[in-house]
């Protein structure tokens, strides 16, 4: 009896300790999910390797991590807010362009001009 009580008590604090997490809601699973996200698209159209892969999430969570920072601190300022983007997202595929291939590259600034002229119509 109290081997059973023992193993619904581990089970409880197990489950209890991977729900907690996502009900917190402080956005850091969804940034995590998201980055997760981008890099599977970018893997499907880039064929990356497993380390490449690996590179580039980390990559796009630095990336939607600092968006989400610069949108809370210049949320004031339009130009500045603007001024930064722009260099993160220069930084960005500048990291980028030294995990990719040449032919990768090529892939994702073509995935990157379809994905752009989507989201403009």
């Amino acid at each position: 009896m109290k081997k059973v009580f023992a193993s619904i008590v581990c089970i409880a604090l197990f489950t209890a300790g991977y729900i907690q997490p996502a009900a917190a809601g402080d956005g850091t699973t969804k940034t995590a999910v998201r980055a997760t996200e981008m890099t599977r698209r970018m893997a499907e159209q880039t064929k990356l390797t497993e380390g490449q892969y690996v590179k580039v999430r980390a990559l796009n969570m630095r990336l939607l991590t600092e968006m989400a920072e610069l949108r809370r601190q210049l949320s004031s300022d339009a130009t500045k807010l603007d001024e930064a983007v722009a260099e993160t997202q220069l930084r960005y595929e500048w990291d980028l362009a030294n995990i990719l291939r040449p032919k990768q590259m090529v892939a994702y600034d073509e995935m990157k001009s379809n994905f752009t002229a989507v989201n403009v119509r």
